[in-house]
């Protein structure tokens, strides 16, 4: 399924891993809401767990010299890290904490598909990222299975439970889009940044609203499922859009709540209804539009300054001071030359280009 030579390696697999932990975290964090701990508190339990496990691995990487290959943060890069902090890290998880109070975690990972159709909708209005006729197929597969869960169960009469993750899943959109601005950075910098503002900000709001720490066992669980499920998701997922651009990472990433579901009716119980089979197939179908797309075309690069992480490809043909390495992958500051050719892309970090 993953041609090397159509830009799909390594991107969709990251995307789907990033899909696969973010999903299994819906009905953990289930468990953990049904174990006492309040929304609020449990979405700060989990990026402040993202973040401080991060932490680690960036304070290790320093104490043993372990070089990065990766661009720093730059103070340019402070409005979009505040705007995505807020948004993903705060906004997002607490809506999706208190839908899933009164939500089936079956239903509310399905309908987590419509983050997908959020993310891929900005990208293409607001940035005028190119999405062809079979990403919009995918994506009205998709909306169409979101929109079969209303017809029964808690989202036949859309509660507020219903309401608040729709509301997630547009803070999630406005967050991926955002990301995309910082996608050429150091993705763990990014991730712990994001997770320790986010989580601090939330259990100062928690505590503040009278909220009370639960066990420490269910403490060190949300902190665990915190940094597999938001940490290194975000992780993949940032590197997932240097190389598929927006729109398609969140269309891969809609994969997530299928896991979910599965996950939910294995681990909690909850039942196999008419309304989850029909959003499962639409939303099935959707995912393999996305999946089996395939795009080239002859395109112009325009000369472009910036840094990230590369190695010499042909996109990368520039000269390097004797002090800067030439052949491992590695990042700095650099310029590409305008350039003309055709192959397979898609909308990663020097494709961006418009289309007729």
């Amino acid at each position: 399924m993953f041609r090397l030579d159509s830009g799909m390696w390594p991107g969709i697999p990251m995307a789907l891993a990033s899909a696969a932990l973010f999903g299994a975290s819906t009905p953990l964090a289930k468990l953990l809401l049904g174990a006492g701990v309040s929304p609020w508190l449990l979405a700060g339990l989990l990026y402040l767990g993202s973040g401080i496990g991060l932490l680690v691995v960036l304070a290790a990487r320093r104490l043993f010299g372990i070089a990065s290959a990766e661009a720093p943060l730059r103070r340019r890069d402070t409005p979009w890290l505040a705007a995505v902090a807020v948004c993903g890290g705060m906004a997002g998880p607490v809506l999706l904490m208190i839908g899933l109070v009164t939500v089936p975690a079956s239903t509310a990972s399905l309908l987590l598909n419509l983050e997908g159709l959020a993310t891929m909708a900005i990208a293409w209005l607001v940035f005028r990222e190119n999405v062809d006729r079979r990403l919009l197929l995918g994506a009205a597969a998709i909306l169409a299975g979101a929109v079969s869960l209303s017809l029964g169960g808690p989202l036949a009469r859309p509660g507020i439970g219903a309401l608040a993750i729709i509301g997630a899943c547009l803070a999630w959109g406005i967050d991926n889009n955002l990301t995309r601005k910082l996608s050429s950075a150091d993705p763990v910098q990014i991730t712990a940044i994001k997770g320790l503002v986010a989580g601090s900000a939330s259990l100062a709001l928690a505590f503040a609203t009278g909220a009370r720490l639960p066990a420490p066992d269910l403490v060190v669980a949300a902190g665990l499922l915190g940094l597999l499920g938001y940490g290194v998701s975000l992780i993949l997922f940032v590197l997932a859009l240097r190389h598929l651009g927006t729109a398609r990472t969140g269309a891969y990433f809609s994969t997530a709540p299928f896991l979910g579901a599965v996950l939910a009716i294995a681990l909690l119980g909850e039942p196999m209804t008419l309304p989850l089979l029909i959003a499962a197939a639409l939303m099935g179908l959707g995912v393999w539009l996305h999946l089996s797309e395939r795009h080239a075309h002859d395109h112009s690069h325009e000369a472009l300054e910036h840094e990230h992480r590369h190695s010499h490809d042909d996109h990368h043909q520039h000269d390097h001071a004797e002090d800067e390495a030439g052949e491992a992958v590695h990042s700095h500051w650099h310029r590409h030359a305008p350039l003309r050719h055709s192959h397979p892309h898609f909308p990663d970090l020097h494709h961006r280009h418009g289309h007729s």
